[in-house]
């Protein structure tokens, strides 16, 4: 497949997604990898395929004792650098392919053997050192090309329809606060519906939420959206993750981040906040899924100057 954004950094994939010594499969621009992490936290990366006679890697397990990924056909053992490792000894060179990685902290980076176009966004650290992480979820492939997926992120409309049954939308304004490049920083101002006491019982996020919200958003094209709530009990920052898994798939997941006012909300809320943002990409999802085929909108709505501005960059990458 023609490479998306080549150049880009894509963010493949939080430690906490990789469990020790065990192989982890990820596709990026068609081509799929095979990751692992140590006992000591370093992580490696090798092209998927065995170089022999083309076995899926990820496929076979990991020999703690030489930190070597070991083919599940003819128990070949490569080294996180794709040195064969036989008979006591490590090949001179790279036979399997390695994958260069960048780690920031919990976070595992690559341009996908692509020259460098964009840095490493220091946002994702900034949140990072200053939140508490709260997890991983949401993770999963969206039948759906990149600019599509890209976009519903950008859309500050969709949620009076596609979110309707959750959040409950009245109205919402969204305006640009800052723009520069790459990087943009939106407000948003949400007007929601009351939820009965059931309601928020079962979901106990949704009596977090005042009756009006000023929310903002802050986006590093093209990898990265967070979601910043702020109200009285909670902040929290949602990191929405994108990168292209092939010309018509795109592989998501969210970090979510949270300060809360005391360590009572943070046990009661923690696992409502993971599956109320499961449920919003669950959501996106089935629309992305449902589209037809694109073509030119015959209809401008408000807030679309910020769907415009993701478009721009992507179309002249």
């Amino acid at each position: 497949m023609k490479p998306i954004l080549p150049g880009a950094p894509w963010l493949i994939a939080h430690r906490s997604m990789l469990s020790m010594n065990q192989p982890h499969k990820i596709t990026l621009n068609g081509q799929d990898y095979v990751l692992w992490q140590d006992t000591d936290g370093q992580v490696y990366a090798l092209n998927n395929v065995c170089p022999h006679l083309q076995a899926p890697l990820s496929d076979g397990w990991i020999c703690q004792e030489r930190n070597t990924i070991v083919c599940p056909f003819q128990v070949l053992e490569f080294d996180g650098s794709g040195r064969l490792h036989q008979d006591g000894k490590l090949s001179a060179q790279a036979i399997a392919q390695p994958l260069e990685l960048i780690a920031t902290g919990d976070l595992i980076w690559t341009y996908g053997g692509f020259e460098p176009r964009l840095p490493i966004p220091a946002l994702h650290q900034q949140v990072a050192e200053e939140y508490d992480f709260i997890g991983v979820t949401a993770e999963r492939s969206i039948h759906c090309d990149f600019l599509r997926s890209l976009l519903i992120n950008y859309d500050h409309n969709h949620q009076n329809g596609t979110h309707r049954e959750m959040f409950r939308v009245k109205s919402c304004r969204a305006e640009f606060v800052e723009q520069d490049g790459i990087y943009a920083k939106v407000a948003q101002t949400v007007e929601v519906a009351d939820y009965t006491s059931e309601e928020i019982e079962a979901n106990p996020t949704l009596g977090t939420f005042p009756k009006v919200m000023q929310n903002f958003l802050e986006y590093v094209f093209p990898s990265s959206q967070f979601f910043c709530l702020n109200t009285p009990d909670i902040q929290t920052y949602q990191g929405h993750i994108l990168y292209p898994e092939t010309e018509n798939q795109t592989r998501t997941f969210i970090l979510l981040y949270a300060k809360f006012k005391s360590p009572e909300l943070k046990t009661m809320l923690q696992e409502s906040l993971l599956q109320t943002a499961a449920v919003v990409v669950d959501q996106d999802t089935r629309c992305l899924e449902r589209l037809y085929p694109r073509q030119q909108p015959k209809i401008r709505l408000p807030n679309e100057e910020i769907m415009s501005y993701a478009e721009k960059l992507y179309r002249d990458w």
